[in-house]
């Protein structure tokens, strides 16, 4: 399970920007015709992608999987609350190794320890899902909301142009400075 990481901060450009925005539009083009459609050097564009996975802002490039895709069109979230003396990466290592419908987990502050983003066929399949996660050891209780209406989901690029525009603003600066 991928945990939130310290890293460097990196600095993202322009080219940085529009090398990751052409990735997640097309996660399979070849470096090569990156760069052409970038315009800059091969080298540059492998050298870019190195520095970006290293730096942890690139995780991987992958296509995205939606489960409502396949029959899984129900969305929920649920809010955990652990018995405290199991602790949390223990509870969350059960739930990722025995709930494949649980898509994503984070421990959150507030009146639950963990937010789980759950996906289903059916509501009877998403009770069933419940009724499992209140089994896993550590479990103290569970509450729950349903998703109506999904508007966006993993929105990055307004971020990352927003990234490179800052970065352009500060050089500028940097320029008129000297």
């Amino acid at each position: 399970m991928d945990r939130l990481v310290e890293r460097t901060t990196v600095r993202i450009d322009r080219l940085d920007a529009d090398l990751i925005e052409l990735l997640t539009e097309s996660p399979m083009l070849p470096v090569m015709e990156c760069a052409r459609r970038l315009g800059v050097a091969r080298g540059t564009i492998s050298s870019r992608l190195a520095r970006l996975h290293e730096a942890g802002v690139i995780q991987g490039i992958i296509p995205r999987i939606k489960p409502a895709g396949f029959g899984y069109t129900l969305v929920a979230f649920c809010q955990v609350e652990i018995i405290q003396r199991y602790g949390h990466d223990p509870v969350a290592t059960a739930l990722e190794e025995s709930i494949p419908e649980i898509v994503d987990m984070y421990t959150v502050t507030g009146s639950s320890d963990l937010q789980l983003r759950v996906v289903a066929r059916t509501p009877e399949d998403l009770q069933e899902i419940f009724n499992r996660i209140n089994k896993v050891p550590g479990v103290a209780r569970t509450s729950s909301s349903f998703a109506l209406h999904e508007h966006f989901q993993g929105r990055t690029l307004p971020l990352v142009a927003a990234c490179a525009r800052s970065e352009a603003d500060v050089e500028k600066s940097g320029q008129i400075d000297q």
